[in-house]
């Protein structure tokens, strides 16, 4: 399983590393040895909203290779929702089976057209926002519509990662790197 983890200008760095940390435990505690991830960005360096500085692995590729595409939220998505080169690039992942978004990386995906006709949630400041582009925003900690799953504010994307550690390996997976993050992960706080 391939993960490409999108990053941006003027994102939310825990909305990144809130699912990346669970996500990629997967690999490093040889649960599914097999699990690889790139940072994806259309620029060689990204600056997140308070300046820290990260360098992705690959910049301005298609998206559309891998399994799953995560997409972190932030300032930077209120011009780039409208950005047309930046979400042509993110359509470019129209193959990928799963796609997810934390925060308003929810905009993102809606601007690209993939929450067209579906239930999603974003922060609870950009619920207007996400409207136009989805069928119902739902104020929950996050949304699974199967090929679609959304998490609300910066920290469901922790939340949102274990839930996608079950639906890949299962709750035990999920139960025990719960217990190495030491987080108090509850599976009710979903919609799906």
């Amino acid at each position: 399983m391939k993960t490409a983890f999108v990053i941006f200008d003027r994102m939310t760095v825990m909305d990144f590393i809130g699912i990346y940390d669970p996500l990629t435990r997967l690999k490093t505690m040889k649960i599914v040895p097999e699990f690889e991830w790139n940072v994806c960005a259309v620029t060689p360096e990204v600056t997140d909203e308070r300046g820290l500085r990260i360098m992705p692995d690959t910049v301005g590729k298609p998206l559309g290779g891998y399994d799953l595409l995560v997409v972190p939220g932030g300032m930077g998505t209120r011009t780039l929702q409208n950005d047309k080169a930046f979400i042509d690039w993110i359509r470019s992942a129209e193959p990928v089976k799963l796609k997810a978004s934390v925060c308003t990386g929810a905009l993102l995906l809606g601007a690209a057209g993939f929450l067209k006709g579906r239930r999603a949630t974003t922060h609870p400041g950009a619920y207007e926002e996400l409207k136009p582009y989805c069928a119902q925003v739902i104020e929950e900690r996050f949304v699974d519509e199967g090929d679609i799953v959304t998490a609300r504010g910066v920290t469901s994307g922790i939340d949102l990662g274990l839930h996608l550690v079950e639906r890949f390996a299962g709750a035990e997976a999920r139960a025990r790197i719960a217990k190495q993050m030491d987080y108090p992960y509850r599976p009710e706080m979903a919609v799906a």
